[in-house]
């Protein structure tokens, strides 16, 4: 399942990024950020009385957007032998030198992941989801529709690449180690336990298990107490939830169903997860007979997305099928940083956290 699962995703998202050669935000752009106040709890916010009934969007903001390690130069061994998910099946590659790391991919959760292993240092270069603090000054690796240009790497120098072929070309970065370079293919599930698979992966090229262990542990934890926390504020049945993927400038209109990571998503909020009742997977483009059937009561999306269609009025002149849907009546819209809202990783519990503030307390317009 796990790889299936990444394989749908990696391929779908790859598919609608080449066509729209749009980044899902913008290069070296500031992720927003709370103002830095203490949170309140969930259950101690001033909640909706009836959270089916509320008219208007909101947006989720991450509270703290900087990512905390789980250790500071955390112990190695090197050389480490790993697994690496290549076109043409697994190999397995021996990792000397860490040194000088590109770490890259669609939604930006493997840099991430080496920030939270205490590896942060070692990064030399960024994707265009990686903007996070610390990270957001990093030289960029892709280009617009995250696409990779080998001499443009092999200048940087890198010791080690890792990746999960959701940029690319993907041959094109198989094709770095011909001039030296160690290039490694991590299989990541868009999920919240791909994301603590993901940091024992990373960890492991790192020769640093233990650092893994650590960031696993402390996902799995995080995201086990704010979904409990949620699950004390939503109602029961939950809302009826979907999450659409937009870029207006290419006409480019998705939904997101099982085996996405919306699905985890979405459950965690407390949601019920329309596009799955309808049998929807992977991602595909929304169809108004989907859109009428599915009847969500809200719409997750993109901050980028949904201003790249004229944000809820744009988009409802443009899927007139949305308005007919109870959110699409109530303009029911929760938008979040494109670089956050589905980049499954250290940050996942705060991602989670904003989403369900911005669902069951949404700030006065």
């Amino acid at each position: 399942m796990r790889a299936r699962r990444g394989g749908i995703l990696g391929a779908a998202l790859v598919l609608v990024m080449t066509l729209t050669g749009c980044a899902t935000s913008p290069a070296g752009s500031a992720e927003p950020a709370g103002d830095g106040a203490p949170l309140v709890p969930l259950d101690r916010l001033e909640l909706l009385a009836d959270p089916f009934a509320y008219e208007g969007a909101s947006t989720a903001i991450l509270h703290d957007s900087a990512i905390e390690p789980v250790a500071t130069a955390p112990a190695q061994s090197l050389p480490s032998t790993v697994k690496s998910a290549d076109l043409g099946g697994t190999s397995t590659v021996t990792v000397t030198d860490t040194s000088r790391v590109i770490a890259i991919d669609l939604a930006g959760s493997l840099a991430a992941t080496v920030w939270g292993l205490g590896f942060g240092d070692t990064l030399i270069a960024r994707d265009q989801s990686t903007t996070f603090p610390g990270a957001a000054d990093l030289p960029l690796a892709t280009s617009g529709g995250h696409s990779v240009n080998a001499e443009a790497i092999i200048a940087l120098r890198p010791t080690l690449v890792i990746t999960d072929g959701t940029v690319g070309p993907r041959d094109v970065l198989e094709q770095l180690r011909d001039v030296g370079i160690t290039v490694v293919f991590v299989d990541h599930e868009a999920s919240f336990t791909g994301a603590e698979d993901l940091a024992r992966d990373v960890a492991a090229i790192y020769g640093a298990p233990e650092a893994g262990r650590l960031l696993a542990e402390r996902i799995a934890t995080e995201v086990g107490d704010v979904e409990r926390a949620v699950a004390d504020i939503a109602p029961r049945p939950g809302l009826r939830m979907m999450f659409l993927y937009l870029r207006g400038g290419s006409g480019v209109y998705y939904l997101f169903g099982e085996e996405s990571g919306a699905d985890d998503l979405i459950h965690a909020l407390g949601g019920i997860d329309v596009a799955g009742e309808i049998g929807w997977t992977g991602m595909q483009p929304i169809t108004d007979e989907a859109t009428i059937a599915a009847d969500p009561d809200l719409i997750l999306v993109m901050s980028d997305g949904l201003e790249s269609v004229g944000d809820v009025d744009g988009l409802l002149d443009e899927i007139p099928a949305l308005a007919l849907t109870t959110a699409g009546k109530h303009r029911r819209f929760v938008d979040m940083a494109d670089g956050q809202v589905l980049s499954f990783g250290p940050r996942s519990a705060g991602v989670v956290d904003a989403l369900a503030r911005a669902i069951y307390a949404p700030e006065p317009e």
